[in-house]
């Protein structure tokens, strides 16, 4: 039975390396996939997903009024899929999530979807939300805070390199924007920790 999975991380974890590494492995064995990415996120080019390692392949596009659902029949068509793949995860609304759930439960198509949990806030992202209620399996991508740590939470930086209390939900960069942090330091980042409370803070801990 198709299910439909959410493969979550922070910024920079590789979750974009794993989606190319599992299409490859597909690909090699003659099955046919389709890939999607968020017509938002246009680093790599128009759809294009692109891991820092330099995997990169083309992809669909989809935009908040997407039904994709009609777009994963409409390829199925012409010929089989064995499995789809969504990048940028977190910027699904969660009809759209809704819709990727029923391609697994009526098409027989399993889902792989990847993307972030929350955001620079700490709040989750509508996407990561619906997912993180409605998919069969939950997978963590993990990466390191600067400590050490498993790092779960993320800071944006502005254009000084200082890390921002506010603004838009969604901007869209890499590593010159945001830094994985551990739950314990991105608290700091964000001046939610009184000065009295941090103990081993100032050892680097």
């Amino acid at each position: 039975m198709a299910k439909l999975y959410f493969h979550y991380s922070a910024m920079n974890a590789g979750k974009s390396t794993l989606l190319l590494q599992a299409t490859y492995n597909y690909r090699e064995r003659g099955m046919r996939v389709a890939l999607f990415t968020a017509a938002l996120d246009d680093r790599a080019g128009q759809g294009r997903i692109a891991s820092r390692i330099g995997l990169e392949a083309d992809a669909e596009l989809f935009a908040a009024d997407t039904d994709l659902y009609a777009a994963v029949a409409s390829l199925m068509e012409s010929a089989p899929l064995h499995c789809v793949f969504v990048d940028e995860a977190q910027f699904l609304t969660d009809e759209q999530v809704w819709q990727l759930a029923r391609v697994a439960d009526r098409l027989a198509v399993p889902i792989m979807c990847y993307g972030l949990r929350t955001d620079f806030r700490g709040e989750l992202f509508p996407g990561s939300k619906a997912l993180l209620a409605l998919a069969d399996t939950l997978r963590e991508v993990r990466t390191i805070c600067r400590c050490g740590r498993k790092a779960t939470m993320v800071v944006r930086l502005g254009a000084d390199g200082k890390v921002l209390h506010e603004g838009d939900q969604v901007v869209i960069g890499g590593e010159d924007k945001y830094v994985s942090l551990c739950r314990r330091h991105w608290e700091e980042e964000m001046g939610r920790v009184a000065p009295e409370d941090m103990v081993g803070f100032l050892a680097g801990e």
